[in-house]
């Protein structure tokens, strides 16, 4: 399998001098194109700041994040957001939606910063309702949602790009047991059909052994990975 992500190295410490600290220390990592990984370890272990560093939404202290064979640190800010909004999908377990706006405009809102036309906007945005069984909610306000019809329409909008992984931060963590399972259904079948790499972070075991791969991160070092 191709290599997607690649970390040399990569630390991230906060502060300076005496209250410097040490969120994440010397990760080396090789992600595969279609893989699904986990990012398990307890609040605090440094997991987020690992998902943000991959996402290219912070930057690391020392090392480097490889993606597709380019040093993201070699990138302008204007090409590091141009390979974020065409080639990463997010889903956080905060939804980030606007609420008064509709469900359609929602999911379109990266193909609007994009640049791409109301037209084929409309066309991709029912598109990915479809796929993720919410066409028949793209007029209504998203806080008129539920929380599992929230959380299907930022994997819509996280799919809106045809991207080729998804990043996921806890996104089970505010949705019941029965809801959980069919969004953790929905994301692992899109892995499979789409070969769309899946970087969930958790620390739900259940949700991390679905996973092909699982990476433990304790006070910021990976202290196992199977």
């Amino acid at each position: 399998m191709t290599s997607i992500i690649k970390t040399n190295s990569l630390t991230k410490i906060y502060g300076k001098k005496s209250s410097a600290f040490t969120a994440l220390d010397n990760i080396n990592l090789d992600i595969k194109q279609g893989e699904s990984i986990a990012v398990v370890g307890k609040s605090g272990s440094g997991k987020s700041t690992l998902m943000h560093l991959l996402a290219l939404l912070d930057s690391p202290s020392s090392g480097s994040v490889i993606i597709n064979n380019v040093d993201s640190h070699k990138l302008s800010i204007k090409k590091m957001d141009l390979l974020r909004n065409q080639n990463f999908g997010f889903v956080f377990q905060q939804f980030f939606l606007s609420p008064h706006e509709s469900v359609l405009d929602n999911v379109v809102l990266p193909l609007k910063i994009a640049g791409i036309s109301r037209s084929e906007r409309k066309k991709r945005g029912l598109e990915v309702l479809e796929a993720v069984d919410l066409a028949d909610k793209s007029k209504d306000k998203a806080v008129n949602l539920s929380g599992g019809q929230k959380q299907r329409a930022c994997i819509a909008r996280a799919l809106i790009n045809n991207p080729t992984i998804i990043f996921a931060d806890e996104p089970t963590g505010n949705l019941d047991s029965i809801t959980g399972q069919m969004i953790e259904n929905l994301l692992f079948q899109l892995n499979k059909d789409k070969n769309i790499t899946l970087l969930i972070v958790t620390h739900d075991d259940d949700l991390a052994n679905r996973c092909q791969r699982q990476i433990y991160i304790k006070d910021g070092s990976l202290i196992k990975e199977q």
